[in-house]
């Protein structure tokens, strides 16, 4: 069936399109799906037009699960919508913002950031059905999709920031060719574009076989290395300290202001702690860093 389980809310039902389709569609004409373009995925507001947004990484991760689907004959809509909403509730800054927000909740009232969990806020804010909310919550995390939808997309999204990240990473000058690690690259291939190739036909091949969503052990392995390479040497290397440390020190002192200054937030429901994170995590790096200016 198109929709097992339904919605929060109870809706009756469209005459032109599927339950997914219309969660696609609410996604799309969502302010926090709009904002994604302000938020970049590795480097702080860079210079230059061709970086990686959350936006294009979105399209791109949504782009590759929908092949992906319709080679394994299955639903498509639902692989779309869970692409397109699993990254709404991302922070400014990639994965420093997020790392600053969590820190700053802990400290100020005992609670955690999770952008996985943030999108599912969204999400059930959306009233979108409980088969999109599951996959968006499981993209990430310890738990696993409860359809094979979700866990295309939960592989499918590391497929696209990696081989993405290696781009954008290459285009900035903090890896060069030489460096990236021999063995995967020789298995994947040397461009992203085959590497994508080789790895989505992977997941199909294995899949058919498998009648679940998999990986062959090689080339899994193979990703999972290039991910933790990329992690020591991107995401959390030393050239980017500099520009982590600026994201933190903006997500601090905006976090800071808001909790001692609630006036300053939007009207909205929900405890201090909930409000404070709703427009912190929603903010683009843009708007952080003149919010922070303004200061």
């Amino acid at each position: 069936p198109f929709e097992a389980r339904g919605r929060g809310t109870a809706e009756g039902p469209c005459g032109v399109r599927t339950p997914f389709q219309r969660d696609r569609d609410r996604l799309v004409h969502s302010k926090p799906f709009r904002r994604l373009k302000g938020k970049t995925q590795v480097f702080i507001d860079p210079d230059g037009d061709h970086y990686r947004t959350r936006m294009t990484h979105t399209l791109e991760t949504t782009a590759i699960s929908r092949v992906v689907a319709r080679a394994l004959r299955l639903n498509e809509d639902l692989v779309e919508a869970i692409g397109l909403g699993h990254d709404t509730g991302h922070t400014p800054f990639g994965h420093a913002g997020e790392e600053a927000l969590d820190e700053a909740l802990r400290e100020r009232f005992g609670g955690r950031f999770r952008h996985n969990e943030q999108s599912l806020r969204i999400a059930r804010s959306l009233n979108l059905t409980h088969e999109v909310c599951d996959g968006i919550l499981t993209h990430t995390g310890p738990q696993e999709p409860a359809t094979h939808e979700g866990k295309i997309v939960r592989i499918v999204d590391r497929v696209a920031y990696i081989n993405h990240d290696i781009d954008d990473a290459l285009r900035y000058g903090v890896l060069s060719e030489g460096d990236l690690p021999r063995a995967e690259i020789e298995l994947l291939g040397p461009t992203g574009a085959e590497r994508i190739d080789r790895l989505v036909h992977d997941l199909v091949e294995t899949s058919e076989a498998a009648g679940d969503i998999r990986q062959s052990d090689e080339v899994g392995e193979a990703m999972l290395s290039l991910r933790a390479y990329m992690f020591d040497r991107v995401y959390l290397g030393p050239h980017v300290g500099p520009e982590h440390r600026r994201a933190r020190d903006v997500v601090r002192a905006i976090f800071t202001v808001l909790c001692d200054e609630p006036d300053r937030l939007p009207p909205g429901v929900g405890s201090l702690e909930e409000r404070v994170t709703d427009y912190l995590s929603g903010m683009t790096d843009r708007f952080a860093l003149a919010y922070a200016d303004a200061l």
